[in-house]
């Protein structure tokens, strides 16, 4: 055990780090529980003489008894040697180069140790605040306080077994402690995101934050917004699509981010929370559970139950104001998905049928005749009968007409495409193939 002092960055002050080596005898984490292809790696790596280790949220999962589901390698070889010890390893990036390895079908990233910044030339800052900066390479000891949560720095040598702790990440893991390394307002403003990785954690592992970890959240939730929308979609997948949907919700209210990421969303009085009901907490739980049975989820019904409520009480103005109920909730549903997408980009294969999901609720109350019939062949009725029978949790009196669809579907086979399977186990249809008519005028006489 040894201590050491490491310069993190120019605007901050000097950290003094304790390192611990964590031998196997105390960690526990035997070989054979690690994917032997991320082993495989780093024992190449090391006997071409480099610095190899796994590391990030693999050792952490590890560690907390969970099963990790991809494997990181950090490594002193630049992207280059990489590439000369695995000749069909992929480099990709630009800004931060990688190394990509597939071994047996597995896919391991490889990253050269991160260092500081330390030229004034490549630092600025955005007009917002953000604090941005290009990356450079490092040892270890500098790949460990660059990175963003102490429970993310922990660096497993699979050869010797022992586990290298920079920034106390074991002691936190073990009082479940969430905690930045370094200054959690330059930590946050270098990337806002941060912000919701830290939703997410709290969620998926159940941990909490330190106090200074959480004391410039709300301050800092605006930065969010500079954010580029393709990536805050992704982040939100990530948030509820994971299996833990349900205490994501909770802790971005509890944490006051759940405003910034859907302003569409009626906020409850002064406290920076949203309001949220019965349908969406049930969506997320639903989510859930189906993550859990390994069934299929589409960010398009997961959105369809978010923003049900602001689209449905725009609708209803717009039928106060004299237009018919269809166009008003075509109408109200192109605006509050406008309104979404300006924040969190929602692909056009998702917004469509969460719009469909909307506009197809009021045709449920016809349900009698052709009408009926026809709504029953539409491609997304599974979708939207799923809709309806969440809806049903919240206002009992669409029991009686979910009961109706539920018996009117038995012995019909549906016209359901697999885009919209959230709810619904039913097999996804086959396309019959035409036949060819063969030329008539190509046929001699």
């Amino acid at each position: 055990m040894a201590g050491s002092t490491v310069y993190l960055f120019k605007f901050q002050e000097f950290i003094i780090t304790k390192h611990t080596v964590i031998p196997f005898s105390k960690h526990g984490i035997a070989v054979r529980q690690l994917c032997p292809h991320a082993t495989e790696v780093v024992r190449r790596l090391q006997e071409e003489g480099y610095e190899a280790y796994i590391v990030g949220g693999s050792v952490r999962d590890l560690l907390l008894g969970k099963v990790p589901k991809d494997y990181d390698v950090a490594t002193d070889a630049i992207p280059e040697e990489v590439k000369t010890v695995f000749p069909r390893a992929r480099l990709i990036g630009r800004r931060f180069r990688l190394a990509h390895v597939r071994l047996g079908g597995t896919l391991i990233e490889v990253a050269t140790f991160r260092g500081p910044q330390v030229n004034e030339d490549d630092d600025h800052m955005h007009h917002n605040g953000r604090i941005l900066r290009d990356n450079v390479w490092g040892n270890l000891e500098e790949d460990a306080v660059r990175r963003d949560f102490t429970i993310n720095a922990l660096f497993l040598d699979p050869i010797s077994g022992d586990i290298q702790d920079f920034v106390g990440g074991y002691k936190d893991l073990a009082e479940r402690k969430l905690r930045l390394i370094g200054d959690p307002v330059t930590r946050y403003r270098e990337d806002p995101v941060r912000l919701l990785r830290a939703a997410r954690f709290i969620a998926k592992l159940g941990v909490e934050l330190g106090e200074e970890t959480a004391r410039p959240i709300n301050e800092l939730a605006h930065l969010l917004q500079d954010i580029p929308p393709a990536r805050m979609f992704e982040e939100v997948c990530k948030l509820f699509m994971t299996g833990h949907a349900s205490r994501t919700l909770e802790t971005l209210q509890r944490l006051q981010l759940a405003r910034v990421l859907f302003p569409a969303l009626e906020p409850k009085g002064k406290s920076g929370k949203v309001k949220t009901g019965i349908l969406m907490e049930t969506a997320m739980k639903n989510t859930d559970k189906r993550i859990a049975e390994e069934k299929p989820v589409t960010p398009a019904f997961l959105f369809a139950a978010l923003l049900w409520h602001p689209m449905r009480k725009r609708a209803d103005a717009l039928q106060a104001g004299g237009k018919p109920e269809a166009q008003a909730l075509a109408q109200a549903a192109d605006e509050v998905l406008e309104k979404q997408v300006s924040r969190t980009a929602l692909p056009r294969r998702f917004s469509v049928i969460t719009r469909q999901i909307w506009t197809l609720q009021p045709r449920f109350n016809h349900t009698h005749g052709r009408r009926a019939k026809g709504l029953m062949n539409e491609r997304r009725f599974r979708a939207a009968y799923d809709f309806l029978l969440l809806r049903a949790y919240e206002d009992e009196s669409l029991k009686d007409l979910c009961d109706h669809w539920t018996e009117a579907q038995k012995g019909v086979k549906l016209n359901t495409g697999q885009s919209e399977r959230y709810n619904s186990d039913s097999p996804r249809p086959t396309r019959r193939r035409r036949r060819r008519r063969p030329n008539r005028s190509a046929v001699k006489p």
